[in-house]
């Protein structure tokens, strides 16, 4: 019995600290959360003064049962906000996307798109694919390739890439395809859901 008080009292003592440190934690870890979303939303989409996301939620959670039947594999989007300029004029959207097809897992990205229909860049949230392959995503050869496109859908190519067409990186072709359907996706809610 003794024994048994023993082990309930550390695992007491024990899930006191764990639940002080979450509560000291929370909010630090939430700020650096939303700091680094509007620093890769500047990044995609620099004119841009602030990003309005009301609204968003409802157009997002609307929107997802849609997504899924475009063939963009199993994406969806985590946030959504219209960009506006200083004078609060419209400038375009930022959305945040997710493909759970990379080949090490999820890949998150900020997708820019302007007001003409533009990708104005993409910037990884999350990444974590195989180093010297698909970690290749982040460097500019890659990742350029997405702005200034303005299609209805971009498809992967393992060729000299069309007007339309993003080309794989050699030896991820998974990746490719993963980082190229999340901005489908984002693309596919700006035209169809967001101005809606």
């Amino acid at each position: 019995m003794k024994d048994a008080v023993i082990l309930f009292a550390i695992t007491l003592i024990a899930g006191l600290c764990l639940g002080g440190v979450y509560g000291i934690t929370k909010e630090p870890i939430a700020r650096a959360e939303a700091a680094a979303k509007i620093a890769a939303y500047k990044e995609v989409l620099p004119e841009a003064s602030d990003f309005v996301e009301d609204g968003m939620a409802e157009k997002i959670a609307a929107s997802a049962e849609d997504l899924m039947a475009q063939g963009f594999g199993n994406v969806y989007i985590d946030s959504a906000a219209q960009a506006v300029d200083a004078s609060g004029n419209a400038v375009g959207y930022v959305v945040s996307s997710t493909s759970k097809d990379g080949f090490g897992g999820e890949v998150k990205l900020s997708v820019g798109i302007n007001g003409e229909g533009q990708v104005t860049g993409i910037a990884f949230l999350s990444l974590a694919e195989t180093p010297g392959l698909g970690m290749n995503a982040t460097g500019d050869e890659f990742k350029g390739q997405f702005t200034g496109k303005n299609a209805e859908t971009l498809t992967v190519t393992k060729n000299a890439p069309a007007e339309n067409e993003i080309q794989a990186m050699s030896g991820a072709t998974i990746t490719s395809s993963a980082v190229t359907n999340a901005v489908n996706a984002a693309i596919y809610f700006v035209n169809n859901c967001a101005a809606n």
